[in-house]
């Protein structure tokens, strides 16, 4: 049975969102597959790509085949090259930074408004003390110009 590590098409129209697969070769594209052994999201913002790399590393290793577009993510994340023995890829997967908590974000401005969060008592206790420390060199700066001027009158 020849066995092949290809992508299982997922998604809406316009966008698309595949499974990295191990299936045989005879089997429709989105038909039974034999494994999972990724994901790969071409329309966000790095693309999303996951591949559980000891799975692939086994079934490369036993003889399944990629298809183009397989080898190709596999080449940036370093699989293929690992498997071939060749020297990691230059450049990092990017990947996408994460989100802040959207429910955190929310209770904590909730508690702002509300007047009970701790942080921003915090920075209006300290607000006070860094105006009078503005304003200490610029009055001891008038005091020094309203005694000059005080002296010549």
């Amino acid at each position: 049975m020849a066995v092949k590590i290809r992508l299982l098409r997922m998604g809406k129209i316009r966008n698309p969102q595949y499974r990295i697969v191990v299936a045989d070769a005879r089997t429709k594209r989105d038909g039974r597959a034999i494994e999972f052994v990724g994901l790969y999201h071409p329309k966000e913002e790095p693309s999303r790509i996951e591949v559980n790399s000891e799975r692939v590393q086994h079934w490369l290793s036993v003889g399944a085949q990629p298809s183009e577009a397989v080898q190709a993510i596999l080449s940036k994340t370093g699989d293929w090259q690992k498997f071939k023995g060749l020297p990691a890829p230059a450049e990092p997967l990017k990947v996408r930074a994460v989100a802040p908590d959207r429910r955190a974000t929310y209770e904590a401005e909730a508690q702002a408004a509300a007047g009970l969060a701790e942080a921003p008592k915090a920075k209006k206790a300290a607000e006070p003390k860094k105006k009078a420390e503005a304003e200490a060199p610029a009055a001891q700066a008038e005091e020094q110009t309203g005694a000059g001027a005080g002296t010549e009158a």
